[in-house]
């Protein structure tokens, strides 16, 4: 994928991305957002974890004016991967809201550093995120233990060689 194929998808897709600060005081909008203040805790505690290192941080992704639901990287790339996490607000369920997070988060990944493989991991069944990740076009790797999340699905994103 070329640079500007990857500033089109960005330009034609309505949903933004807005990051989460470093810290809780810096994140107003959200902590007064009935459907965000528990995930901007676990966000601004992750970065006590492992680091605030932007581009390489969390997300709440927002469509016409609301916000519908969040995203990560869970941690800056390590071996030339990255992995993407993402979740949809519940009243946004089954609307292709978590197939559009996937997709601006796989094209941020690739406009920062094209040469990245990608990765995202989902319970070990057939379920939405597994349809979201075959819609973004990543392959099912197998099966894989996370040491936080136990039996995971590994998948890889197959970049588009045309």
């Amino acid at each position: 994928m070329n640079l500007l194929y990857l500033i089109f998808i960005f330009i034609q897709s309505s949903m933004v991305l807005i990051p989460v600060n470093e810290h809780l005081k810096d994140n107003k909008e959200f902590t007064d957002d009935p459907d965000c203040i528990e995930s901007v805790t676990m966000s601004v505690d992750f970065y006590k974890r492992i680091g605030f290192n932007p581009p390489w941080i969390c997300y709440y992704a927002q469509l016409e004016n609301q916000l519908v639901g969040c995203a990560g990287y869970k941690g800056k790339p390590v071996d030339g991967k990255i992995e993407i996490a993402y979740g949809v607000f519940p009243q946004y369920w089954q609307k292709g809201i978590g197939t559009q997070i996937a997709k601006k988060m796989v094209v941020l990944a690739l406009a920062t550093d094209p040469s990245l493989t990608i990765t995202a991991r989902t319970l070990p069944e057939e379920n939405f995120s597994a349809r979201i990740l075959r819609k973004n076009n990543f392959k099912l790797l197998g099966q894989v233990t996370d040491p936080e999340d136990g039996e995971v699905w590994e998948w890889e994103y197959m970049k588009d060689t045309n």
